[in-house]
């Protein structure tokens, strides 16, 4: 019997304010680009907490990010643990985006995870670095770096996989083997 892929949305970044068309903008990342997904991570600064329900019926799990109101209650890290024993440390990120991977693997010293999701520098980023995926989805609002905006898709089998995905419709960016402004791995060498 094949083992089932789990499929996970990708999300950072997304400074949503409460006005203009945020329900159209979030409805279409539902419906097309997460319609598959089983289910949502959002890697801090939604700004507006309406984004933790606008994905339903796919359950979203989220930490804060520096731009988050107190009234968006999560907390500043998390580990989901997935059926099958993977295991996503997610955090938000904080400080100057050169070093930021290193500084946000410092915070999971001692702990055993087969993916590191975050966020905060609107640079997606996804590389493999022994055995560990890192994966910055971007910002789905604000993208930097010389990319527009961009989400992250995650897929779980035997090993975890990524995906960074433009949301202008160009050609995917596939995670650890290529090289671009995706990858930031020449920092933890």
């Amino acid at each position: 019997m094949a083992t089932r892929v789990v499929k996970i949305g990708v999300l950072s970044d997304t400074h949503i304010a409460k006005a203009g068309n945020r329900w159209d903008f979030l409805g279409n990342l539902r419906d097309k680009w997460f319609k598959d997904a089983d289910m949502v991570l959002h890697a801090g600064d939604f700004t507006d907490p309406d984004v933790l329900t606008a994905f339903h019926p796919i359950p979203v799990v989220g930490v804060r990010g520096n731009m988050d109101p107190l009234e968006i209650d999560l907390p500043l890290k998390k580990i989901i643990a997935l059926n099958g024993g993977k295991r996503i440390g997610l955090i938000h990120g904080w400080g100057h985006p050169r070093g930021l991977c290193e500084r946000v693997l410092r915070e999971w010293e001692g702990e055993s995870l087969d993916c590191l999701v975050f966020g905060h520098s609107h640079v997606p980023v996804c590389f493999e670095k022994n055995g560990l995926l890192l994966f910055n989805p971007g910002s789905a609002t604000m993208g930097r770096g010389g990319l527009g905006a961009t989400i992250g898709l995650l897929e779980i089998c035997d090993r975890i996989s990524g995906k960074i995905l433009p949301l202008d419709g160009t050609e995917r960016l596939d995670g650890a083997e290529g090289e671009g402004p995706f990858h930031d791995k020449d920092e933890l060498d």
